[in-house]
């Protein structure tokens, strides 16, 4: 467990990150499941598990499949709540950075639906594919999906100034825009902005 945060003198923002949803309560993101006989499962990251149909799937088992493909450089997968309007389900959504010069077409995205299909089962393969620029990630690299996720959602994007890269949530906003909320790109991006 971390003691506190870099730059964070009042310790406000290590309390909003592991104290704030069950006060006080250690709540570190990872999900787990208590034993009959008192053991503890971890499963992992609970921003990082998908949950389409209610099978578990992991990022990884995605993200191993994916850039195994010379077309892509790099993803990042997300689930999306589904229907929007009222959700009962979860929908993978693959955003896909693509080497130069390529576009994703229905011949690409048919080739990485069928690699992952092959390669794992049909739950982790995704709904919708999504060709971006740039994957959002921290300064220290790691991606966010927590960030997407929260960006194809609707919700705001906290911690924005942890990015290195935020001008890369634009590309998901502009599949919320389009594809979700049938809205203005503007306005999603003010909303994720104003918000943070």
């Amino acid at each position: 467990m971390p003691i506190g945060f870099w730059n964070d003198p009042d310790g406000a923002k290590y309390r909003a990150a592991y104290f704030e949803r069950f006060p006080g309560v250690w709540r570190h993101g990872d999900w787990c499941e208590r034993t009959a006989h008192g053991g503890l499962v971890i499963y992992g990251r609970s921003d990082a598990v998908l949950n389409p149909g209610g099978v578990r799937i992991g990022t990884a088992e995605i993200y191993r499949q994916v850039e195994q493909l010379d077309e892509v450089v790099e993803s990042l997968v997300i689930g999306q709540d589904w229907p929007p309007q009222q959700p009962t389900d979860v929908r993978v959504v693959l955003f896909v950075r693509l080497r130069d010069g390529l576009r994703l077409d229905a011949a690409l995205t048919e080739k990485i639906r069928d690699h992952i299909r092959a390669t794992t089962t049909t739950r982790h393969v995704p709904a919708r594919i999504v060709q971006v620029s740039d994957i959002p990630r921290t300064k220290s690299g790691k991606i966010v999906e927590l960030a997407v996720r929260n960006v194809v959602h609707g919700r705001a994007v906290k911690n924005l100034e942890a990015l290195a890269n935020p001008e890369a949530l634009v590309g998901m906003a502009v599949y919320t825009a389009k594809a979700v909320l049938h809205g203005n790109i503007r306005d999603v991006w003010e909303m994720i902005v104003e918000n943070s």
